[in-house]
């Protein structure tokens, strides 16, 4: 008999830190908005020890920053943080689809092939916490086959804010080429084993996004 625990059962406080992330990504809460704790406790059905955790995750996450007098607010996302975000992004997955190519097997490539139909059929749908999360899983398997663990580390800990950029962005009607399309560009050159060409999808992909961007974001701060 096993009686081993093949998948643990979800948290209530895990509960509550993914519906309030997802929350402030979608921008169901926008940028600046105050977090009350009695109002937050209402909407998860929570108790405020548990909102209390989550904001303190999403503190971490840099979703959420705490103002004196005011208290936990929404985090502006502005072009000088969201800047660094996307160099970051270059050099770790420009390294990280070069030896993902590299190394890619019959068996990678299967499971590569089902990541990007999961995409396909995400961005039909229009579900933005879908497709977010699909394409996060996408991006995890190309990092876990390069063998690139400490570097997928450093992406989980931008995850917050990547992903906020990429609900802001990946649907926009200034792209040229539909995000799908610049991803599958992307996963293509990897299962021909292109490497130069897998590197060049990704900084194209990249440089689109962060031009789309920094033109919402400096409009928004023109605004403010």
């Amino acid at each position: 008999m096993n009686l081993k625990i093949e998948q643990p059962p979800i948290t209530l406080r895990e509960m509550a830190l993914t519906n309030l992330r997802n929350a402030i990504i979608t921008g169901y809460f926008p940028a600046g908005k105050r977090l009350v704790e009695r109002v937050l406790c209402e909407e998860l059905g929570v108790s405020r020890t548990v909102v209390r955790e989550a904001i303190r995750y999403l503190e971490a996450e840099g979703l959420v920053e705490t103002l004196a007098n005011k208290g936990p607010i929404v985090s502006v996302l502005n072009w000088h943080v969201a800047q660094q975000i996307y160099d970051i992004r270059l050099l770790l997955e420009q390294s990280a689809v070069a030896d993902c190519t590299q190394k890619l097997d019959d068996t990678h490539s299967q499971t590569l092939r089902a990541h990007l139909q999961k995409l396909h059929d995400a961005f039909e749908d229009g579900k933005m916490q879908d497709l977010l999360s699909v394409s996060r899983e996408l991006y995890r398997f190309i990092f876990e086959v390069a063998n690139h663990d400490i570097a997928w580390e450093v992406v989980e800990r931008l995850n917050g804010r990547i992903s906020r950029l990429r609900a802001m962005t990946i649907n926009s009607p200034h792209r040229a080429v539909t995000g799908y399309q610049r991803i599958c560009t992307i996963v293509e050159a990897i299962l021909e084993k292109d490497v130069r060409a897998a590197k060049a999808a990704v900084a194209a992909h990249l440089h689109e996004a962060s031009s789309i961007a920094q033109h919402i974001l400096e409009s928004q701060s023109q605004d403010a």
